[in-house]
């Protein structure tokens, strides 16, 4: 058996020095570590006097914890290097990690990482490596920290967030750090923006206190309020209200925050919003009403309680799309449901006299097209041009919806649409027109008279049901407007 005497291990039979000389080797071991005498941590270890690498005191600050926090990058590669357990914890829960990061070692705090430390642990209070770099004003540690992909969105159990105690503390360039991480994208956030996106109530309220705008536009022209309705922060939406932001706030292209709400689904802003005096009516530059935007994205509770809190159903995009219409294009069975149980116009036309079957054939929607016929949708309706929905169905090889026509009494025999040919074409010759089982119809058609007298311009039939492309939010000319919207957020 031997022990720690001085700079020497000693048997026992050789322990004839004061007690006061005499040290424990684990005590011996750790207070190396922290001095940073490698080679009498080597020799300790190698020795077998340290039986345990992981051995720590009566607070649990182990070898690796004590080398760490003073920045003795050799003794911690060392204890690395021989399997010391890199996040192992002390009493109060921080790992060696949280210890370099508080003490602003990045060569440390590097040398973790790449042995795999956790860069989002948390200790007993919540505090994260994060957290204690921002407050500690270490700018260096918070860019490594964020590039290892640390959250900045994990608080403390007092709700602070890194970037809510940077802000408090006044450390500029740890601000600066934070706010750059999330400016990925085409789009450039202000800080209020940041916090709205992060549901970070503190670090809003630090802002706003700070007299922020509440109102405040980015370049993409948004509010913070549009930024929380979209990722359903009802708890920064509060602090902005309170604050004095405009819940019924029109920023680039008439968008109003319940617009985005409706189109996201979120349901608690939605109330927020409308107890907070946001225009349940409210219209986007092309006339798209909250009801089409939650109708268009199938949100059928949504949709529920916008026509609980008075909606108006019937309304119309300038392109005389309604919600139902919307739904439909998007084959939301159940969303469509709730519009037609609370009295939708089943046969509502758009500008161009296309009705919600109309689009139902187009896109072969079947489901959704049953529900209309169930619910005695006209199956012969015209559009301008003439074409029935049996039509719009053959041109696109919609079988399954021809059959579903056919079986609830859509006329053959359709005729009315003059095609380049000068030939008047039903439905039966469609068909007859296709070497497979379908048509191969003329894709340019000849107005009527009737429609040359009205000035309409020569075009596609199928030009007014480009509602939504590529997964984005879009309808006919309002394309623009949510692809604005959707670039916003793509941060």
């Amino acid at each position: 058996m031997a022990v720690w005497c001085g700079a020497r291990i000693l048997p026992l039979e050789r322990r004839v020095y004061s007690i006061t000389l005499v040290i424990e080797p684990n005590t011996a071991f750790l207070r190396a570590a922290r001095a940073g005498q490698l080679d009498t941590v080597v020799d300790l270890l190698d020795s077998g006097a340290v039986k345990d690498i992981n051995t720590c005191n009566s607070n649990g600050l182990n070898a690796l914890h004590l080398a760490a926090k003073d920045g003795h990058i050799s003794v911690v590669e060392e204890l690395l290097k021989r399997g010391a357990t890199v996040d192992a914890a002390t009493k109060k829960g921080n790992t060696a990690l949280h210890i370099a990061c508080l003490a602003g070692q990045e060569a440390v705090a590097q040398a973790l990482l790449a042995a795999g430390a956790k860069a989002d642990a948390q200790s007993a209070a919540g505090f994260t490596p994060l957290y204690m770099a921002a407050q500690e004003n270490h700018a260096g540690c918070v860019k490594m920290l964020l590039a290892a992909g640390a959250s900045q969105t994990l608080a403390t159990e007092d709700g602070f967030t890194p970037l809510a105690v940077a802000m408090q503390q006044g450390h500029d360039r740890v601000v600066a750090e934070l706010l750059e991480s999330d400016t990925r994208g085409k789009v450039r956030l202000p800080a209020l923006h940041i916090a709205a996106k992060k549901n970070d109530v503190k670090a809003a309220t630090l802002l706003l206190e700070n007299e922020h705008n509440p109102d405040a536009c980015s370049k993409s022209g948004f509010t913070p309020l549009h930024i929380a309705a979209h990722y359903g922060n009802a708890g920064v939406a509060r602090a902005l209200l309170a604050a004095g932001a405009d819940a019924g706030r029109a920023a680039k292209h008439n968008i109003t925050p319940l617009h985005v709400a409706s189109k996201w689904g979120q349901l608690a802003m939605l109330d927020l919003l409308v107890e907070n005096g946001a225009n349940i009516a409210a219209v986007t530059r092309d006339g798209l009403t909250p009801l089409h935007c939650a109708a268009r994205s199938g949100h059928s509770n949504v949709v529920s309680r916008l026509l609980q809190h008075g909606a108006p159903i019937t309304s119309k995009t300038k392109n005389g799309l309604t919600p139902l219409h919307m739904s439909v294009q998007g084959e939301h069975v159940e969303t469509a449901k709730v519009l037609l149980s609370e009295g939708a116009p089943i046969d509502d036309v758009t500008v161009d006299y296309l009705t919600a079957l109309h689009v139902a054939a187009h896109c072969g929607h079947v489901k959704v097209a049953k529900l209309l016929v169930d619910r005695n949708a006209d199956a012969n309706a015209r559009a301008l041009n003439g074409f029935t929905p049996l039509h719009i169905a053959c041109k696109k090889n919609r079988l399954k919806v021809v059959e579903l026509l056919l079986k609830y009494g859509a006329s053959k025999y359709s005729r009315g649409l003059k095609f380049s040919t000068k030939a008047s074409t039903s439905s039966r010759h469609v068909s007859r027109m296709n070497g497979d089982r379908w048509a191969k119809v003329a894709t340019q058609w000849e107005p009527t008279d009737g429609q040359r007298r009205r000035g309409r311009p020569k075009k596609r039939w199928w030009d007014d049901l480009n509602v939504h492309r590529e997964g984005r939010f879009e309808v006919t000319q309002d394309r623009k407007t949510w692809k604005d919207l959707g670039e916003a957020f793509a941060q």
